[in-house]
């Protein structure tokens, strides 16, 4: 009986060690995976403090240039460098564009007159828009370019009246996966590959010269801060072609335009004989930036895209952020 007991003790010993041992295994796991977790938090805030301070870095690099260069805004400044900064376990890189280099979507809003239809309906603002679809090199069909331009003046005004090639919801609904026509300003050039008409063949070549600006309407282009690449939408606010919008970027001043009359004198601009809407399409200065922020610290990295806007007194505040997003 003896004996008996003393294996009955010995394998309740060794149950006890076995429990012990797979709770210390689960705990040190627990903690292994704690450590890790509380380190990943801590680099990933650190990277976030990273883009912060490039934004704070950005906004004091826009206020000094609207100071000291009486507001005219250039890619000769030194904002439009291309910032790498190496730091103790990461580094920043820092883009800053003038967002004024680009066509606002959000201009095509409301662009119809009451009771107008058809071509009586377009303003300026959507004739440009579809001159600009034209003049890309992505050599857009032409009912797909109508097609797209009546799409988006119909996904951004406020009613649902349908113009000759647009789409409204009644359209939308009848997808296989069906949604609403926004009937709201854009919040991200991104949402027109929802619209109809949209073509993944060409739009990859029109979404690097739209933008889309919040809460404005406006349509101002800042000829000092286009470029070969952006010259379409120098075309299509002028009507010049391709070449010729390249041409009059390849001769600009290497400073830029310090008045947009300088810009007008030109007799091949002169030539064109523009309306007073088109003429202040184009201007020398920018109230809105874009910067473009990527971040890391040890095994964490940040994307962050900030939006800047110049207000009074030369005082610039950020008006939108996004994490990972493009505007």
């Amino acid at each position: 009986m003896m004996k008996r007991q003393r294996g009955v003790a010995l394998l309740i010993i060794l149950l006890i060690v076995a429990l012990v041992s797979v709770l210390a295994t689960d705990m040190g796991a627990r903690l292994q995976l704690q450590i890790a977790r509380v380190t990943n938090i801590k680099d990933a805030n650190q990277a976030y403090w990273y883009a912060m301070g490039a934004e704070h870095f950005a906004r004091k690099s826009i206020q000094q240039v609207m100071e000291l260069d009486n507001g005219v805004v250039s890619l000769s400044q030194p904002w439009a460098q291309e910032i790498a900064y190496p730091l103790e376990g990461g580094g920043i890189e820092a883009e800053l564009k003038d967002l004024q280099s680009c066509f606002n979507i959000n201009a095509l809003q409301d662009n119809r007159e009451p009771g107008a239809s058809g071509d009586e309906a377009e303003n300026e603002a959507i004739q440009a828009f579809h001159l600009l679809l034209q003049r890309l090199p992505a050599n857009i069909p032409s009912f797909e370019a109508d097609t797209f331009r009546d799409s988006v003046a119909d996904w951004l005004d406020n009613d649902g009246n349908l113009r000759p090639y647009g789409a409204e919801d009644s359209d939308y609904e009848s997808l296989e996966h069906p949604y609403l026509a926004a009937n709201a300003l854009m919040v991200n050039k991104t949402e027109l590959r929802m619209v109809n008409g949209a073509n993944m063949e060409w739009l990859p070549a029109l979404l690097p010269v739209v933008c889309a600006i919040p809460s404005t309407t406006e349509l101002q282009i800042n000829i000092n801060t286009l470029t070969e690449d952006t010259a379409a939408v120098l075309a299509a606010v002028t009507g010049l072609s391709l070449e010729d919008a390249k041409n009059q970027i390849r001769s600009r001043p290497v400073d830029g335009y310090d008045d947009i009359a300088d810009f007008y004198a030109q007799p091949e601009i002169q030539a064109l004989q523009l309306s007073d809407t088109r003429r202040n399409w184009l201007v020398t200065s920018t109230e809105h930036f874009i910067l473009t922020t990527k971040t890391r610290y040890n095994n964490a990295s940040f994307v962050m895209s900030s939006v800047f806007k110049v207000g009074e007194d030369n005082q610039v505040s950020v008006i939108r952020r996004e994490f990972g997003g493009v505007y």
